[in-house]
């Protein structure tokens, strides 16, 4: 039937371009006599066309004209339209030449005619398949909010989309009012929105604003969640040009595009100079952080990259993901335990690493509070203490520790357990030797145990979303963004500074869980939200800075350097001691005394 159907169009498209053929001759002769033809010449016109139209119908298909469908007619179609207008023009002279003397107006006429014949049917029917006034009748209708360069490549890529009616575009850019876009007009700024989508009966929205302009990409999102719009978000013009994925390759919204955080801009310079062609060791490599402090740190190519975890899949995914890159790195994968001083110490002779992340860390906040009390001091202290001993021993450049604003006055044993792993670190630092450095940050987006990912499973079972408290506040960054100011500070840190990240505002747990309800296109009648209460060791809110601590600003704007009383080597001593000694069994004894080496520890 298709066949058929196909070889049915052809036809009717080989009958109109014979037609066109006939309708040029006879109207170059009415235009060469204002209408009103000589006998003598009009008996011409039907001596002549059989000689014209015969050949001419031959030549049309000897060029091409069929290959391809109206609906799509385009340069090629009128190249071919030109060439076959040439040739008869050249036919034209030679039926001139030897069967009649046909008026020179005539020849220069008939062609002009033909193409316009030829082409305007052609282009005609393309536009009323696929023009602005069908489109605009026929389609989900959708606004686009920004008239950049990607709002521009998108207009054009979705006018092929019989799924999506683009009524206009969005944007902020007062001197864009009023202008077109591929025949799509700029309908004016926010303030316009709510009134357009009324009008219209817009439910959907397409957000092309770029990540360098994240205040309008947020007050686009915050208007369009308050209007219960869906929300789709079009790639980066620079992840078109990668090649990673094309225009019409729309996604949901993501929790970074609510955030609104500024792009990174690194030191590229220095980050080369210190990592090009040195050995780095990462521990908890498989982990979210560490597996995107790889990622990051492959961009400045080191010689070698060790990637040590104690979980064997972590391992396992993190190696198959770094298979396929295309760089002259040695990547080597351990299974290891941070606390086995013996294993430590065989990696630190062998491969001599420059630089060492120290990622590996129990986090887990409600599961580290009871049962696994010792656990998490065992292997978040002293872990951390005897891989920095080696460190020293073995005369590794810089040492840096990955830490949590959980540390920061902690009510739970997790942040206590971190406080104490940045002290050890501030305590062994020397004059001369391993420089140690600690990097304090927030919640990392799409980690493990996130609330965001859990967010997303609960939207898509259906929900109910669960708020531990209506009050709660965390704050947030995307996870290259943490280890790409992770990897800044490391190359700043001269030894002994704990820098701070600017972390933006803090971001209401519960409003985060509304707006990805409002921005998945759904509402609160379709998924609710139900308050669980606060989980052992749970605060409402995150601190960066503890009480007492200055801070200082550095020559990154989103980096800054909290100044800590000193600590000394003894007493680093005095706590390794009492850790290493703890009656396991007794959890209260132990939460109890962390408060003496911990004084801003309060046990929730």
């Amino acid at each position: 039937m298709e066949h058929f159907i196909k070889k049915y169009k052809i036809i009717v498209a080989y009958i109109h371009d014979l037609i066109a053929v006939f309708l040029a001759f006879i109207f170059s002769y009415l235009l060469r006599f204002n209408f009103d033809i000589p006998s003598e010449y009009a008996k011409q016109i039907w001596y002549v066309l059989p000689y014209l139209i015969i050949p001419q119908s031959i030549i049309f298909i000897y060029i091409g004209l069929y290959r391809g469908l109206w609906r799509f007619a385009s340069l090629p179609d009128l190249k071919r339209i030109v060439l076959g207008a040439f040739i008869a023009f050249i036919f034209l002279i030679l039926i001139n030449y030897f069967l009649s003397n046909i008026p020179r107006s005539i020849l220069f006429l008939f062609p002009i005619l033909l193409i316009f014949f030829l082409g305007t049917n052609r282009f005609l029917y393309r536009f009323y398949k696929e023009g602005n006034f069908l489109k605009r009748k026929s389609g989900e209708p959708v606004l686009i909010l920004g008239a950049g360069s990607s709002g521009k490549a998108l207009s054009k890529e979705l006018s092929l989309n019989k799924n999506y009616n683009i009524i206009g575009f969005i944007d902020e850019d007062f001197t864009l009012h009023g202008r077109e876009i591929n025949d799509i007009k700029i309908l004016g700024g926010f303030d316009k929105l709510e009134s357009t989508i009324k009008h219209y009966l817009i439910n959907q929205v397409i957000l092309t604003i770029p990540i360098s302009k994240s205040l309008d990409r947020k007050k686009a999102l915050d208007i369009s969640a308050d209007l219960n719009l869906k929300v789709l978000v079009a790639p980066s013009v620079d992840e078109v040009i990668s090649g990673k994925l094309t225009f019409s390759r729309l996604r949901n919204v993501d929790v970074i595009d609510i955030l609104g955080r500024d792009l990174i801009n690194l030191s590229t310079k220095q980050l080369k100079t210190d990592i090009n062609k040195q050995t780095i060791f990462l521990t908890g490599a498989g982990g979210s952080i560490g597996s995107e402090l790889c990622r990051q740190i492959i961009k400045f190519n080191p010689s070698t990259i060790i990637c040590m975890d104690i979980s064997e899949f972590s391992l396992y995914k993190l190696e198959q993901s770094f298979s396929k890159i295309n760089k002259k790195i040695n990547f080597i994968y351990l299974l290891g335990d941070i606390k086995n001083s013996r294993h430590i110490d065989n990696i630190l002779k062998l491969y001599k690493p420059s630089i060492v992340y120290h990622a590996a860390a129990y986090k887990h906040v409600p599961l580290l509070e009871n049962k696994n009390v010792n656990e998490v001091l065992q292997n978040n202290v002293i872990g951390t203490y005897r891989l920095a001993k080696l460190c020293k021993k073995r005369k590794v450049e810089k040492f840096v520790l990955v830490s949590t604003d959980k540390a920061v006055n902690p009510t739970n044993v997790m942040g206590a357990s971190k406080r104490l792993a940045e002290m050890v670190c501030e305590g062994l630092q020397e004059p001369s030797g391993t420089n140690f450095v600690i990097v304090r940050f927030g919640n990392v987006l799409d980690s493990s145990g996130s609330v965001i990912p859990k967010f997303r499973t609960q939207i898509l079972e259906g929900g109910p979303l669960t708020v531990t408290h209506p009050k709660i506040t965390r704050f947030f960054m995307a996870l290259p963004e943490a280890a790409q100011l992770v990897i800044q500070s490391s190359v700043m840190g001269s030894g002994g500074e704990i820098f701070v990240l600017d972390m933006g505002n803090p971001v209401k747990i519960l409003d985060l869980a509304k707006n990805m309800i409002k921005l998945s296109g759904l509402t609160k009648e379709d998924i609710r939200i139900k308050f669980v209460g606060l989980r052992p060791g749970e605060k409402l809110f995150e601190e960066i800075l503890i009480s007492g601590e200055n801070i200082l600003k550095t020559r990154h704007k989103k980096i800054f350097i909290a100044k800590t009383k000193k600590i000394s080597a003894e007493w680093v001593n005095s706590l390794i001691k009492w850790v290493e000694s703890v009656d396991v069994n007794d959890e209260k004894s132990i939460k109890k005394d962390l408060k003496n080496w911990v004084v801003e520890y309060k046990q929730s």
